[in-house]
């Protein structure tokens, strides 16, 4: 019984490592690619107008708060109490619903950053996909993920892949 363990130890062992070699991996600069595909160069041209257009309407809306302040300073030792609270409490709530536009800019720029790379990256893994299966590679890892490097480089293939 001894020796039959032994033996189906030594058969797993062999089979595993069998296994393992019989997997083929390749490493890719996904960042590298990703830069150089056209599209991505068009999707951060359109993030950038986008995001100028948000920052440019949220300075001008601080800009006309800022002039209500130092306006409500200027004047606030003539009005009356109830006129001083009110237009505090305006004043507050105008500072609220600016930090609340600049939250949402920032989530519509995150939505919007999404929507536009979703095509992109869903074209570069499939032209990831179609380099593993053209030169039989069982995986394709991320480069940046890599502490050692020894194994084919999946980049130049899927640049091919890609017509970059």
């Amino acid at each position: 019984m001894k020796k039959l363990s032994v033996l189906f130890a030594a058969v797993m062992m062999l089979m595993t490592v069998g296994v393992a070699k019989a997997q083929k991996l390749a490493a890719l600069d996904y960042e590298q690619v990703l830069s150089l595909m056209p599209e991505t160069k068009k999707v951060s041209t359109d993030l950038d107008t986008f995001s100028k257009s948000k920052e440019a309407e949220l300075k001008k809306m601080g800009d006309t708060f800022q002039a209500d302040v130092q306006k409500y300073q200027a004047e606030g030792a003539k009005l009356t109490e109830a006129q001083r609270n009110a237009k505090e409490t305006e004043l507050q709530k105008t500072q609220q619903n600016l930090q609340q536009m600049a939250q949402t800019a920032q989530q519509d720029l995150m939505k919007r950053r999404e929507t536009l790379l979703k095509p992109v990256i869903d074209k570069l893994n499939n032209a990831i996909d179609k380099a593993a299966k053209a030169n039989g590679w069982d995986f394709v890892i991320d480069a940046s993920a890599l502490i050692y490097k020894g194994g084919p480089d999946a980049t130049a293939a899927v640049k091919k892949e890609l017509g970059l």
